[in-house]
Formats: structure tokens, C-alpha cells, sequence
């Protein structure tokens, strides 16, 4: 009530004046004013707002009568961030801290220290400074990855390197037609992909499994290495048996397949390259089954870990012969194929 009492007072000051139409835009301005005061509670605020009332106030010194939206001392903090701002940006350094290392060595220093089993920050700092490549030894500290156990080599790295002396055994089961379930029992050799040694049994007991260990390696061929999961079927006897040949037993993780892949790898194949297309009737037809197809896997098939080679390395033909003849294996599940002089 007040203000609409001193705005109806300053007009009729410019009336008298002479200013008529300056003192009825005046009013006009200011009634819509207090309109949108009670209708806006908190109006917004851009920069060039704040900068208009903040030059207003150099050059008019009556600013703070013309001032409804907000309070003086508003208008006065403004002014003082304002102040602070521009002065905080004219004393900040350009490239505030050290500089970054660049993302193509921090890759390396992580790959370096990841693939190379004990290597600290000294070995892989040489390392870097042999690449040409300029970075303190405090730095190459700092980007190694951190470990909260000691080092060990992959699993990957231990099959490469004893992959001559590495073995790995396993059983799967084959169901029959009389509704009866047969274990098959492999040995698989690492360096050719080779079956060595399988057989066929309705119940395996330890020392059963012993036994087919002894027939895969006579008198002093036994490998150095075997890789085997926790099966309850491996017992006392078992261990025994292979302690005494000089081997060193490898146990995987429990319920972790992927550590012995290898052995995993062929029984997958021989599920869906053979067994799933067959209806087996007892041990004898399945180890006759098993024996055909084994033939065909080490010396007609290709293997993609070879070279696309078989485990018996098959000679490359020559293409001067037109003929392909096609030779059915496995009973006619797969093929081989040959060249032949017309």
C-alpha cells in the first residue's frame, strides 16, 4: 500500500512538471512490476542482468529507488563475486598439477606388467627407455595395476610351456537304448590333440581308473604332467598309481571346467560330431562307435589349433589331378577327401 502511495505521489510530481507521458509510462511499468512480483516469487537472473545493475549503479547514483526485483545489498554481492572471480582468473596457472601421462603408456605399463610374471617397476621402466619412450620410474610405479596376492603365471602360459609333458583325463557319460548310463574314460595329449587312451565302463572305481593310466603309458613314456578335475572317482588308489609313475597331478579349481579346456574341447566335439547322431545299445557297440570316430579324428580331421592340420599330418595334394573322390567316415557322418589320377 505504501508503494502504490509513492508511485501515485512521484507521478503526480512529473505531472506537474511537465513529463505527462514519461509519468504514465512510469506508472504503467511500475503496476506491471508489482504484478509480477506477486506472481513470481523468485524471478531468475542471467549474467547480463546482473552486469547492467552492477554498470547502473557506477554511473546513476539514485540506482537503488529504480531497484524492485531484488534487495540493494543483492546487487552489491554481485559486484563483490564479480570482483573475486576476475581476480582468481588472472592469478590461476595455465596448466595447473604435472602434466598427464598420455593413454597409449599407461596401456603399455598395464600390459607390461600383466603379461611377465615378476616384473616390477625398474624391469619395465628399462623396458620403456629401450622403446624410446621418456618416463620416470616413480610414474611407471604409479600406473602398475595393484595386486592384493602374489604373482602367478596364467593358465594359458603353463599350458605353452609344458604343453610336450601335459596330459589331461576326464569322463563323460554316453546313455543307451536299454536305458542304462556308460562313463567314458579319455586320456588327451596337448601337443598333437592326440586321444591316446579311452575306454569304456558301466562302473568306474578308482582302481579301474588306475588301470587305464598304466595301459595309456607303458614301460617309461608316462607324461610329467596330468591335468584332472576333484572327481570324488579319483581316490587314494588313484593317486597312488600315478605318484608312483613319476607323474605330477594338476587339479583344477572346483566347478571351474574352463582349466582343463583342452580335454572339455574333445569331449564337446565327440558329442557333436558323433554321439548325438547315434543310438548306442551296449559298451561294446559304443567302443567300436568311439574307436571309428577317433580314426577319423586323428587322421582325416583338421584342427584349428594345428594349422588347420589333422594330429597325423596329412600331406598337401597336387591339383594337377582333376579327380576328388570323397571317402565316407564314421559310418557316413563325415568325409575325407582325395585326389586321384583319372
Amino acid at each position: 500500500m505504501f508503494n502504490a502511495i509513492l508511485c501515485i505521489f512521484r507521478v503526480t510530481l512529473m505531472v506537474l512538471a511537465g513529463s505527462e507521458q514519461i509519468a504514465l509510462e512510469n506508472l504503467a511499468l511500475r503496476q506491471q512490476m508489482a504484478i509480477f512480483q506477486r506472481t513470481v516469487r523468485r524471478p531468475k537472473i542471467r549474467s547480463m542482468d546482473r552486469l547492467f545493475w552492477i554498470c547502473l549503479r557506477q554511473m546513476w547514483t539514485d540506482w537503488k529507488s529504480a531497484l524492485v526485483i531484488v534487495q540493494p545489498e543483492t546487487v552489491l554481492g554481485w559486484q563483490r563475486k564479480r570482483f573475486k572471480h576476475y581476480w582468481s582468473q588472472l592469478s590461476r596457472h595455465k596448466s595447473p598439477g604435472r602434466p598427464r601421462t598420455a593413454c597409449d603408456i599407461r596401456k603399455l605399463v598395464k600390459m607390461m606388467a600383466e603379461a611377465n610374471l615378476g616384473w616390477g617397476a625398474p624391469r619395465i621402466h628399462g623396458e620403456l627407455l629401450k622403446l624410446g619412450v621418456e618416463v620416470s620410474e616413480r610414474t611407471v610405479s604409479r600406473l602398475m595395476p595393484k595386486r592384493y596376492k602374489a604373482p602367478s603365471q596364467t593358465w594359458r602360459t603353463f599350458l605353452d610351456n609344458h604343453v610336450r609333458d601335459l596330459v589331461s583325463i576326464d569322463f563323460f557319460t554316453v546313455p543307451t537304448a536299454k536305458l542304462r548310463v556308460l562313463f567314458v574314460f579319455i586320456v588327451f595329449s596337448h601337443e598333437r590333440r592326440r586321444v591316446i587312451h579311452f575306454n569304456v565302463t558301466e562302473h568306474p572305481t578308482a582302481a579301474w581308473t588306475a588301470q587305464q593310466i598304466i595301459e595309456a603309458f607303458p614301460e617309461d613314456q608316462a607324461p610329467r604332467y596330468l591335468i584332472r578335475d576333484r572327481d570324488g572317482i579319483y581316490g587314494e588308489h588313484f593317486r597312488k598309481r600315478v605318484q608312483g609313475m613319476g607323474i605330477q597331478e594338476v587339479r583344477i579349481a572346483p566347478r571351474s571346467p574352463w582349466q582343463n579346456p583342452y580335454a572339455e574341447r574333445v569331449i564337446g566335439s565327440i558329442r557333436r560330431e558323433c554321439l548325438n547322431h547315434v543310438i548306442v545299445f551296449s559298451d561294446g557297440h559304443l567302443r567300436r562307435i568311439l574307436k571309428n570316430y577317433f580314426r577319423y579324428y586323428h587322421e582325416s580331421r583338421t584342427h584349428l589349433s594345428l594349422d588347420k592340420d589333422a594330429p597325423e599330418s596329412r600331406g598337401i595334394q597336387s591339383n594337377k589331378s582333376e579327380r576328388i573322390v570323397q571317402i565316407p567316415q564314421v559310418g557316413g557322418l563325415h568325409h575325407r577327401y582325395e585326389r586321384q589320377v583319372a
